[in-house]
Parts: structure tokens; sequence; C-alpha cells
């Protein structure tokens, strides 16, 4: 696939404008209200899996059903974890951030963020 040669590249300041928007802003707000408690969460999980696994070898030994002990239930259980974590963010990103991230490269794209060149004040 080649580039379209008719396309315009972006300034620095078209960038900077887009990224001082409310638009922006709030596309940042959106990420950051999912990613920072999800990842709190996710990183507490994953500790305490980690400080049971080294410091409580009774517990994590403890058989389940067969051979099937908690240790390998909680193990496992961080694979689910991740994979449930990922559809979420895939669901929060197409409700939420996506749409503001689609209309934020359009307008970049037909260059509405730039700034239109001012007139020099006429003194008089």
């Amino acid at each position: 696939m080649t580039p379209p040669t008719d396309r315009k590249l972006l300034t620095p300041e078209e960038y900077r404008q887009a990224q001082d928007s409310p638009e922006f802003t709030e596309l940042r707000r959106r990420f950051r209200s999912f990613a920072v408690p999800m990842t709190v969460a996710f990183l507490a999980w994953y500790l305490l899996y980690v400080l049971l696994s080294s410091y409580a070898h009774d517990f994590m030994s403890t058989e389940v059903f067969g051979h099937v002990n908690i240790g390998i239930l909680l193990g496992l259980g961080q694979f689910v974890t991740t994979f449930l974590i990922t559809q979420l963010y895939v669901r929060h990103a197409a409700r939420s951030t996506d749409p503001i991230a689609d209309e934020m490269r359009e307008r970049l794209e037909a260059h509405e963020f730039a700034t239109p060149q001012r007139e020099e004040p006429t003194r008089g």
C-alpha cells in the first residue's frame, strides 16, 4: 500500500493545539478513569498471588480436587484475569474513547487544529 502523495504533513503546532484541546483532555480523562484503577487492581491481585506463593505454602498447596491445588487455580486465574481485563478495555475503548479519538484524527487530517494566520495590529 502506497501512502497518498497529496496528503499535507501536520505541523508540530497542530499537534500541540490538538493536545491542548478540550477533546484531548476528555480523552485522557476517560482513558485514565479505566486504566489507573484496573492497573492498581491487577497489580494488587498479582502481588497477592506472589506473596501467597512465597509465604503461604501450606495454603497454596491445599488440594481442591485430585492433584489440583489452590496455587494452580490462582495461577490460572492470573491468565483469566488478563483476558478479562483485555475484553473490558476493548469494550471501554469502543464505547468511550474511540469515538473521541476518531473525531480528533479526522479534525487533524482536515487541518482543523491549524492556527489561522493573525494579522499584525496596525499602529495609528
